[in-house]
């Protein structure tokens, strides 16, 4: 039998002319039932897109440019030191020897404290020269005045009274040259007194504290002869501190002239307490230039209650410039550089930032000037820009 064939036959040509009528059906299809693809627009060079979602979690923050007031500032070293007012070096008037020590390095001292002893045996002498004249004084006082009476009474001629009033002028001459050598060696009218009343002589010579203040130098040990030319303690008051800096010729312009109200404020750093700013006074401006460093001297004064500010700190001067009114500034993680070209992202809309080229003029740290390339309002990116100029270099290789 030959009827199964025949069907395998019709049955494979009847595939074939069903794939040529779907075939004939999709070539003679619209444009309306195939899938439309969606054009992509690549955006304009210097420009970056970010979506909304992004640009919150990269942190971007924009603001208007405005127009402030700006100021500049310059830092220079300085160093502390003592207030040279309230600083005393401590000698000896007399030459002598050590007996006691009372006071030491560091220790804080009240006014006429005592802080050491000497023995010196010059001003022993010195005081028993006092009291010889002034024992003669007495004797010539007394001869002077018996011989008025016996020159009135005519006992005794003109030319013995004379010669015993030259006496006295000679007896009062020795006793005033014995009591101010007593006075060069350092003895008060106190002392005077005391030595007038007892006749009594002491070579011990008391070193006291001038005024209130701390040690901060000590030159002698027990025992030792000191000169006068010795310097034995140095005392110090420390509750106001100078600050001194060397101004730069170029920068003189940032010292401002001192106000007849107390002067002008300046901040100091120093490198002991990096997190604090102390406000000192100018005091002093250098009115000569150093010719050697073409420097010029400035002086602070700080106040230091509490004795955290020690002498020889390194230190930091702030000054400021006089303001600049009316001027474009932007804060300095705005802007961006590559190579010799600084530019900002301002935000054309919500999700394009064109990258623009700006030219910029002094920077305080904080904030720099704008000279051109922005308008007052622009929206500019102030955080998160380097994550736009990530994007921009990505695209342009």
């Amino acid at each position: 039998m030959c009827i199964q064939p025949r069907h395998g036959r019709f049955l494979l040509l009847g595939w074939v002319l069903a794939s040529l009528a779907a075939a004939s059906t999709g070539c003679d299809s619209t444009p309306s039932d195939a899938v439309r693809l969606k054009p992509v627009v690549a955006p304009a060079a210097g420009v970056v897109v970010l979506s909304p979602e992004d640009s919150s979690r990269v942190g971007l923050i924009v603001q208007q440019v405005s127009r402030s007031e700006f100021r500049t500032h310059r830092d220079f070293p300085a160093i502390v030191q003592p207030n040279q007012r309230a600083v005393a070096d401590i000698t000896t008037l007399v030459r002598g020897r050590v007996v006691d020590v009372y006071a030491d390095l560091g220790q804080q001292v009240e006014a006429n404290a005592l802080l050491a002893i000497l023995y010196s045996s010059e001003l022993g002498l010195a005081q028993s020269a006092y009291l010889k004249s002034q024992a003669k004084l007495h004797v010539a006082e007394q001869a002077y005045a018996r011989a008025k009476f016996l020159l009135q009474e005519k006992v005794i001629g003109e030319a013995e009274a004379q010669r015993r009033k030259a006496e006295l002028l000679s007896m009062q001459a020795e006793a005033n040259e014995a009591r101010d050598h007593l006075k060069l060696l350092g003895m008060n009218d106190g002392e005077f007194r005391r030595l007038d009343q007892t006749r009594t002589i002491r070579s011990h010579v008391p070193i006291v504290a001038p005024f209130a203040g701390r040690i901060i130098g000590r030159n002698l040990t027990r025992g030792e002869v000191v000169e006068t030319t010795e310097k034995l303690f140095v005392v110090a008051d420390l509750s106001e501190v100078w600050v001194r800096a060397n101004i730069p010729e170029k920068d003189i312009p940032f010292v401002h002239v001192v106000h007849a109200s107390g002067g002008t404020h300046a901040d100091v750093r120093v490198n002991a307490y990096p997190n604090e700013v102390f406000k000192g006074t100018i005091t002093y401006v250098g009115d000569v230039l150093d010719p050697a460093t073409r420097t010029m001297q400035l002086r602070l004064e700080l106040p230091n209650p509490e004795g955290r500010l020690k002498p020889e700190m390194f230190a930091t001067i702030r000054l400021y410039s006089e303001p600049q009114p009316d001027r474009l500034a932007l804060p300095e993680s705005a802007l961006q550089r590559d190579h010799d070209r600084t530019f900002v992202f301002v935000r054309r809309s919500e999700n394009e930032y064109e990258a623009r080229d700006v030219q910029i003029g002094e920077s305080n740290g904080a904030l720099t000037t704008i000279l051109s390339g922005l308008s007052e309002g622009d929206p500019v990116v102030t955080q998160g820009a380097f994550v736009l100029k990530s994007e921009l270099l990505k695209k342009q290789v």
